[in-house]
């Protein structure tokens, strides 16, 4: 037992459908691809690629669902590994006007829809979790976002932190996920990427499975 070594890490990774103003959503492409991508080139030992799901670029409507995605990393890890803090989601979503990778430090406790989402919601100025106060209060992720820009720069992609998810389902979901994951102590990342026309599929698909060798480097 005791040349085990740490416990695997498991990443789970979710990304979106299509949404207003962009027809073609490449996290929906990168995340339907990540399996067959990473079988073919192969994962780092130490980590394991779980689900693969691609949400519904909804709020309120798509909670249920979103968490009942949530919900399920933790029923598997209980089964696969006694150390159930080593879970890690990683959603990715397209900002349309970036030249960049983005790696989000933090979500807002604010939902304010500059269109609807694709099931008709357009809050403004509404809570994300109204019993975690008003929609100032932030949540942060607990992952070394500076120490994986670095990782990943190294590698040669162009990325970058940022502070702002914005606000519409990107830092909701984010939002969402980091008080889940801060309620069942298992960690949380969101992923800003670029639209294929500005960073074409091979190396958004590239750049997916580098930042899960660096997660796994790194946690």
């Amino acid at each position: 037992m005791g040349s085990e070594g740490p416990a695997a890490v498991t990443i789970h990774v979710t990304g979106f459908k299509k949404f207003h103003g962009v027809s073609e959503n490449p996290t929906e492409t990168i995340v339907s691809n990540l399996k067959e991508y990473t079988r073919k080139k192969g994962l780092p030992k130490g980590v394991i690629l779980g689900s693969c799901s691609v949400l519904e670029t909804a709020g309120q409507g798509a909670l249920t669902p979103l968490y009942q995605t949530l919900q399920s990393a933790l029923t598997g890890k209980d089964s696969q590994s006694s150390c159930s803090e080593r879970v890690i989601w990683v959603h990715f979503g397209v900002n349309s006007g970036a030249s960049r990778f983005a790696i989000e430090h933090q979500a807002v406790n604010e939902a304010t829809f500059r269109c609807p989402d694709e099931m008709g919601w357009k809050p403004q100025r509404v809570p994300i979790v109204p019993a975690d106060g008003g929609i100032s209060r932030v949540q942060k992720t607990s992952l070394p976002v500076e120490e994986i820009k670095k990782a990943l720069a190294k590698m040669g992609y162009e990325v970058m932190t940022s502070d702002d998810a914005g606000r519409f389902v990107c830092n909701y979901v984010y939002y969402q996920s980091l008080h889940f994951a801060e309620q069942n102590g298992i960690k949380s990342l969101f992923v800003h990427v670029p639209l294929f026309l500005t960073i074409d599929e091979e190396t958004q698909m590239k750049f997916a499975a580098s930042l899960l060798e660096v997660l796994g480097s790194l946690f």
